[in-house]
């Protein structure tokens, strides 16, 4: 007997009910034409809105639901190159199988029960059906079909969102800094493809009180990417607490990701920032990246001479630390290309503007300028909060989610006077606000 099932749901909360309405494509496997032309009849009298195919062999069938989206297949038990469960079998191989109605003229139960645990929607005995029951049985057997692929989807995007979180957390960790003086504001906000991408942060303190921080970014999007950029922050990590020399980290996080790599034309730029002891100071390391933005009563790049390759470029040359002396308070920002790669929005009442000058249809980069005008807005409306207000405003001169993941850093030091805690922040905008 044929039961309801329970009424599916789309993935975006909307019921997922057949109407009366919907055009449904069923195949018709049956080699006896008189069979063919009285099952053709029992569909017109049903209240179903039908686009009715035949195939007379199993093989023809399969080649027809290869020509045809179909939705329901309405199947003879007794072909001439297929007898019993064997076409079942093979029909239910095929990947995203469609319905399966078996027609069968044995009496008995025991075939058709047969065929339903083979996989078949449902079974029907010639000779004791009519319209409405046929209609019905396909109706209800493309509707138990379609519940069936709508929860395999939802499992599949909960699994895929479960993994996504896992891939996040190792890439954007909690920070080991001891020191409570120390500023450390992080954020990450994904891109409006929906692809996980491959930006990293971490921030240390060594027993020596020295402090490292870390941004980087693995070209291109996707799980391999994330992947990739969470393998290279945890050897970093691990490199870092194991006392590695500063100036040793890099080539052997690349001797790391040339292995890790799904291709061997991947790369990875880095920002490494070591912050001295007595904070006066910091040394920096690029490895193919921009350098940090200073934040003190203004915003400017930290001033740097040397920028070595991204990590993974086959060519020589490696990273030197260059030293710059900091006066406090100072903090620094590091970021991923996502935010100055941002294209300017339009603005309504003035035309023209967000285009590129003499270049119709081009939409202007943000750049690093942009950035730091950005920047120095959200400093003159204070400190707290910053990294959430940063990215909010290069939202809105975007004009709405990035195109890109974006990931940000910022460490600072108000002084040997200090006497309040550092700020402890991080933005993770992975909710709905985010993506609209």
């Amino acid at each position: 007997m044929v039961t309801d099932p329970v009424p599916p749901r789309a993935q975006d909360g909307a019921p997922a009910v057949l109407s009366p309405e919907d055009l449904l494509r069923v195949l018709l496997v049956e080699d006896d034409d008189g069979d063919a032309i009285l099952v053709e009849e029992l569909l017109e009298d049903a209240s179903v809105n039908v686009e009715l195919h035949r195939a007379t062999a199993l093989d023809e069938a399969l080649e027809k639901l290869g020509q045809h989206d179909v939705h329901c297949i309405l199947l003879d038990l007794g072909l001439p190159d297929a007898v019993g469960l064997s076409a079942v079998e093979r029909l239910q191989s095929r990947p995203n199988p469609p319905a399966l109605v078996v027609l069968t003229g044995h009496t008995g139960i025991d075939l058709g029960v047969q065929a339903v645990a083979a996989g078949a929607d449902d079974y029907l005995v010639k000779g004791e059906v009519d319209g409405d029951l046929l209609g019905r049985s396909v109706r209800y057997a493309v509707q138990r079909r379609r519940s069936k692929e709508q929860q395999r989807a939802l499992y599949r995007s909960e699994v895929r969102a479960a993994e996504t979180a896992r891939l996040e957390r190792a890439l954007l960790p909690k920070a080991l800094v001891s020191d409570e003086r120390i500023a450390v504001m992080v954020g990450y906000i994904p891109g409006g493809n929906g692809l996980l991408g491959g930006d990293f942060y971490d921030a240390v303190e060594r027993s020596d009180g020295s402090v490292l921080c870390l941004i980087g970014d693995v070209a291109g999007h996707g799980p391999d990417e994330a992947a990739l950029g969470a393998t290279l922050r945890t050897a970093w990590r691990t490199l870092v607490l194991s006392d590695v020399a500063p100036d040793q980290i890099l080539p052997l996080v690349e001797r790391v990701l040339v292995p890790e790599g799904a291709r061997p034309e991947v790369f990875v730029t880095l920002c490494q920032v070591v912050i001295s002891a007595d904070r006066s100071g910091v040394d920096l390391y690029l490895a193919g990246h921009m350098p940090p933005l200073l934040l003190q009563e203004s915003c400017s790049e930290l001033p740097t001479a040397s920028r070595g390759r991204a990590l993974g470029i086959p060519v020589g040359g490696g990273w030197r630390a260059e030293h710059v002396e900091l006066e406090a308070p100072w903090a620094l920002m590091l970021y991923t290309d996502g935010l100055i790669e941002a294209t300017l929005a339009e603005d309504p009442a003035i035309p023209g503007t967000g285009f590129v000058p003499g270049a119709p249809g081009r939409r202007e980069r943000l750049g690093v300028a942009g950035l730091l005008a950005a920047v120095d807005t959200e400093i003159a409306h204070g400190g707290e909060g910053l990294v959430e207000r940063v990215f909010r405003r290069v939202r809105d001169l975007h004009g709405g989610p990035l195109a890109d993941d974006a990931a940000v850093l910022v460490v600072g030091w108000g002084g040997p006077d200090q006497a309040a805690r550092g700020e402890r922040t991080a933005t993770l905008a992975d909710s709905d606000e985010w993506s609209q």
